[in-house]
């Protein structure tokens, strides 16, 4: 198992619009450190290339970037002058997409999730009141709860325990997830 003897390593995860990003947005605002979220990246390098939905067209390659982008944050995360530092998303969901289209996927996929674990993982659940749909997030509400399903299932098989984070404003959620590290 590969830790941080300097940082714990903090996993933000769940469904499309769940609320990840305003929380990493305001842990950032507070002064942590946090590692953004880098699909809409590799999205939109993809669409600057033609591709509408590099995830949809090549999952495979698009999965390949994305367990190698998320890979490449973990091990900086070693580096972090910092007691915490927060992840907007996790390995683990690389697995968990893959598996949510029914798509195959090597065994790097496995023994990455494997190898480099996160000391703590919050899920935020599906939350229709401030779902949105855009030209990155192409789930619907009923798509992104199904998906809150194999995030679940794959962190579980990873041996997580999960923390639900409760429905809040961000503010809330932020205090939630600092006071429950």
């Amino acid at each position: 198992m590969t830790l941080s003897s300097k940082a714990k390593k903090i996993a933000i995860i769940g469904s499309p619009a769940s609320g990840k990003t305003s929380i990493i947005d305001k842990l950032k605002n507070k002064g942590h450190v946090c590692m953004e979220e880098i699909s809409r990246e590799i999205t939109l390098k993809a669409q600057n290339k033609g591709i509408d939905q590099l995830f949809l067209k090549d999952p495979d390659l698009f999965s390949k970037q994305l367990l190698e982008a998320r890979k490449k944050q973990f091990i900086e995360a070693d580096t972090a002058d910092s007691p915490l530092v927060f992840f907007d998303r996790g390995l683990p969901d690389v697995v968990a997409y893959l598996d949510y289209i029914d798509s195959d996927y090597s065994m790097e996929f496995i023994e990455n999730c494997k190898k480099h674990k996160y000391d703590k993982v919050f899920i935020l659940t599906p939350w229709k009141d401030i779902y949105i749909q855009d030209n990155e997030r192409y789930e619907t509400f009923e798509q992104a709860t199904e998906i809150h399903k194999y995030l679940t299932k794959w962190y579980k098989r990873f041996d997580y325990k999960l923390v639900e984070v409760p429905h809040s404003t961000v503010e809330n959620r932020v205090d939630f997830i600092l006071k429950n590290i």
